[in-house]
């Protein structure tokens, strides 16, 4: 260092500073010249714990910077997993606090156990138009797709004409020109939403009969079944549109209500509105949409648009709604296509639902429901074979087609219903021949806890079917999906499994055999020891292997895998299971053999806490090394953050208790596998101090030659590895926490090096301060410079080579403040002028300090004099550099406290404390009070020390 300001300084070794006492020595401080402060922040509660987030804050006191680390790692706390979690973004804090969230399982979630409502119509349709899909034509004939026709509207003078040119429109459409279209399945979709947005602009124009028409032409394409892959969805497409026209309907009727009220007190029509509430203009509009729709000449698009409308009915009569329900369950009896037939009942079980709150009696449902099972041979009519003929259908896949309709049909009969009606319904399935198809329909509409407690009652009536249509193997797949969310009962258990797994090992298709095995793994996991799941694991595995069958079916495996991981209890009898890491070794995609091992590393952060078995150690280390080896250049920040994440909390699981060298070997051999991820090399290193500061309390600071040797091999794993990070900023935390760790262990040449790693590490920071800015450097820079207080100088080296070293760095550093190297070399002065005394006021047990060393040697004084005068020299640059502000007083009102206080004062720096003063007072922003305080305490302890230098001091200032 070099400035133009000469001062000599000479540190105060007074009494009153420094006692000289040994009863210093060896004991315990909290407190240091340059600890930092605590501050009360408010902290979010959800950060504080894994409670949810209420919205509000909590007062803690947390140190503006990260504590003596060496403290830390022997109370238990973690720091650099502290600025480590700092670091994380939010994505990755979240995903570190959440608990794992059951796994979404698609159509199946609808047995949960909870559901105590039918679930909506709006959940099921996504699903149905990405099942029943088709490449064939699909025919749409239309009078509204080509060119968007135009009606013109004639002036009428009289309701006569008016009503005789509406009557016209109505015949002219009907009757008129219609267009035939063939379109692909997507086209098809395109043409029903332009159908959709035709209605509606029809109706806001006023043309209510061309939308009363497009309604009816939408609901004739229901009659048509020449694609019936696709009937499904066509429903889903068609009724929506239905769904639209009869709530336009509604609300115009509502309208004019509202605008011919009859309770002048009321503002808008209430949701429970009664008749007598309605006006006669309004009940007479309505009458005669229902008369125009009794007016349409076919029976499958009068119903319908009949249906749409039913919410309209309490415009008339309160009891006109559940009549009309309970006519047309009866009236749907005369659709002859069976599939046509249960859309249909379907749709009125919607729009019943839609109206259920007024509807006490919904016997209608029920009826409706045992109306199918009475025409349900059907199903297996001539006409239905021959047309299943003409589209080279099977039968199973026919009544495939059935499924969503009775499903929907059968859950709003049974999801309040008492155990009777299942009952009832399982006879009227006996007299059905056992069908399949009602059968599946029974086990997927009932609650689960309904159907496990007659499991072996189901399994009777599977092995009794008469009817394919639906194959055994779905049949298995949805009772299996049934028990393993509720349990049967316990002596049923296993009766249950070995009937049906004799069927699903028995199952030559891969795809029919891994869709049961799917649900039914679950029910083995919940319910079975680990003999029968490693016995389930060995016939998927001789099931899926031939032929690598295992590839076309990667997600159901998957799931199976992950119903296992996250519902075994014992996660480490899991990993030694002989057939368990086959199965994982079956995913040959890397992508989802890696997805695969983040489930299960996952899955064991619950269940497994601390292991050293050697087999459950091996497969541990086989997926995390999976995992590990997928990191690549390519790989997102956030998909790294996890990785490492998870790696970490591997590692920090495997524990040899008190065979410290095994534990040592591990982290050894942990370091090669996993060089990619930086976090991981920063867990193994606070793992490895952990370990020696773990060997120091058990030999109580006393070493032997064995426990030396392993604690200093432990500091040159610190130092060997921390350069292999790549983050500065962790580098150089890791430097000083395993350099007071090796002081700790009285390693004196492993700390020396690695405080001079960091001395050095500190000139790189330049170059990566957007991880490392100036705010955390300089709390960094205090806190090294509290520990080379107690760190004694290497013989071989120059007296304060640490600090000299520090100091240039510190120097040759640019700064983006010109006040942070001030406040550091005001530290420097704390720094050095307690070093200057005989005793130093915290030490490192079993470790002598310089104060020992030197024992207060006039050339040693003379070596910290003279930094302290160059230190001093530099910070009055600095200052002058600084110009006049209130920055610069602050900062020189602090830098004459240190020369009045710290200094035995010669008139030179007498002066120059003077100086520092009247510059501090030149600003008038500068607290009045605070000064006189300083004053006074001078003042208090020039007289109790008798320092004549002093007391001119304060004399002197004004």
């Amino acid at each position: 260092m070099s400035t133009s300001y000469n001062i000599e300084w000479k540190t105060s070794t007074n009494d009153c500073f420094a006692p000289k006492t040994t009863e210093l020595v060896g004991v315990k401080t909290n407190d240091h010249p340059l600890k930092t402060a605590f501050v009360t922040e408010r902290v979010p509660r959800r950060i504080l714990g894994s409670q949810p987030s209420t919205g509000r804050t909590t007062p803690v006191s947390t140190p503006s910077v990260i504590l003596e680390p060496l403290s830390m790692a022997l109370e238990g706390v973690d720091p650099l997993t502290a600025f480590a979690i700092e670091e994380m973004d939010p994505l990755s804090k979240l995903a570190a606090e959440e608990s794992r969230e059951s796994r979404d399982s698609g159509p199946d979630k609808k047995l949960s156990e909870q559901k105590s409502e039918v679930e909506p119509w709006a959940g099921k349709k996504a699903g149905i138009l990405s099942k029943y899909t088709t490449s064939e034509k699909i025919s749409i004939v239309t009078s509204f797709l080509s060119d968007g026709e135009k009606v013109v509207v004639k002036a009428q003078s009289t309701a006569v004409d008016k009503m005789q040119h509406r009557l016209e429109q109505l015949d002219y459409i009907e009757e008129g020109s219609q267009t035939k279209l063939n379109l692909s399945q997507t086209e098809y979709v395109t043409r029903i939403e332009q159908l959709n947005r035709e209605l509606v602009s029809a109706w806001n124009s006023e043309q209510r009969v061309k939308a009363l028409k497009i309604a009816i032409q939408c609901a004739k394409l229901l009659a048509d079944t020449s694609v019936l892959r696709f009937y499904p969805s066509k429903f889903v497409l068609i009724t929506d549109i239905l769904d639209v026209f009869g709530q336009l309907v509604y609300n115009r009727l509502s309208t004019k209500t509202d605008s011919h009220k009859q309770i002048p007190k009321m503002s808008n029509l209430p949701d429970d509105f009664t008749p007598d509430m309605v006006s006669d203009l309004t009940k007479e509009t309505c009458l005669n949409w229902f008369y125009k729709i009794a007016s349409i000449r076919e029976l499958v698009p009068r119903l319908y648009v009949e249906m749409a409308l039913i919410k309209s009915y309490y415009f008339l009569s309160l009891s006109e709604c559940q009549e009309a329900l309970r006519r047309m369950a009866h009236m749907i009896s005369g659709i002859g296509n069976p599939i046509v037939a249960v859309y249909a009942r379907c749709y009125l079980c919607r729009v019943g639902r839609g109206v259920s709150n007024r509807i006490k009696n919904k016997q209608y449902l029920l009826q409706n429901f045992h109306r199918f099972l009475n025409s349900y041979h059907h199903l297996f009519s001539s006409s239905v074979k021959a047309e299943l003929a003409q589209q080279k259908m099977s039968l199973s896949v026919y009544t495939t087609l059935f499924t969503p309709a009775l499903d929907y049909m059968l859950q709003t009969v049974a999801y309040d219903a008492s155990d009777a009606l299942i009952d009832d319904l399982s006879t009227q399935c006996k007299n059905h021949g056992n069908s399949s198809l009602i059968l599946n329909t029974m086990m997927s509409a009932f609650k689960p806890s309904c159907i496990s407690k007659r499991a072996l009652q189901f399994m009777e009536m599977m092995e009794q079917c008469l009817d394919q249509g639906i194959p055994l193997y779905s049949l298995l797949r949805t009772l299996g999906l049934c028990v393993s969310v509720a349990p049967p009962p316990l002596d049923h258990r296993r009766q249950i499994l070995n009937a049906a797994w004799r069927h699903i090992t028995a199952l030559k298709e891969v795809e029919e055999y891994v869709a049961c095995a799917e649900p039914w793994i679950l029910y083995v996991v919940k319910y079975f020891s680990h003999r029968e799941i490693n016995t389930i694991l060995a016939d998927i595995i001789e099931h899926v292997a031939p032929d690598r069958s295992y590839e076309q079916y990667y997600p159901q495996l998957k799931n199976v895998v992950e119903n296992i991981v996250l519902n075994i209890q014992d996660f480490e009898a899991l990993l030694v299971m002989d057939n368990f890491l086959p199965l994982i070794d079956l995913f040959q995609q890397e992508s989802i053999r890696v997805e695969v091992c983040k489930k299960i590393l996952l899955g064991s952060k619950s269940t497994v806490h601390l292991v050293n078995d050697a087999v459950v150690v091996n497969a541990l280390m086989f997926l995390c090394t999976t995992l590990h080896d997928s990191v690549n250049a390519l790989t997102p920040d956030d998909e790294y953050r996890q990785i490492g994440e998870i790696l970490c909390h591997v590692i920090k699981t495997i524990d040899y208790g008190r065979d410290f060298e095994q534990q040592l070997t591990f982290y050894v051999e942990a370091r090669g596998m996993f060089s990619n991820v930086d976090i991981v090399f920063v867990q193994l290193v606070q793992c490895v101090n952990a370990l020696s500061v773990k060997t120091r309390q058990i030999v109580k600071g006393l070493h032997t030659r064995k426990t030396g040797d392993f604690v200093r091999a432990c500091a040159a794993y610190c130092f060997i590895t921390i350069p292999s990070i790549k983050s500065v900023k962790h580098r150089l935390r890791l430097y000083l926490l395993s350099g007071q760790v090796a002081l700790f262990n009285q390693c004196l040449g492993q700390a020396d090096a690695c405080f001079k790693a960091a001395a050095t590490t500190l000139a790189e920071v330049q170059t990566d301060r957007s991880h490392f800015p100036e705010t955390e450097l300089i709390p960094y820079v205090k806190q090294f410079l509290s520990i080379l207080l107690v760190v004694p100088d290497n013989p071989d080296c120059s007296v304060l080579n640490l600090t000299r070293s520090v100091l240039n760095v510190l120097q040759g550093y640019t700064w983006e403040a010109n006040t942070s190297l001030i406040c550091i070399y005001l530290s420097v002065i704390d720094m050095l002028s307690v070093m200057a005394q005989e005793w130093y006021p915290y030490h490192i047990d079993k470790v002598e300090s310089n104060d020992s060393l030197y024992g207060s040697d006039r050339k040693f004084i003379a070596e910290v004099n003279k930094i302290c005068s160059v230190v001093t020299g530099e910070l009055m640059a600095k200052l002058q550099a600084v110009g006049p502000c209130t920055k610069q007083s602050s900062l020189a009102m602090e830098l004459f406290v240190r020369v009045a206080v710290r200094n035995d004062l010669t008139s030179q720096t007498t002066v120059l404390a003077l100086n520092l003063w009247n510059l501090a007072v030149k600003d008038d922003s500068i607290d009045k009070k605070y000064l006189a305080r300083t004053r006074d305490y001078l003042k208090k302890k020039s007289f109790s020390c008798n320092n004549t230098s002093l007391q001119e001091l304060v004399e002197k200032l004004e």
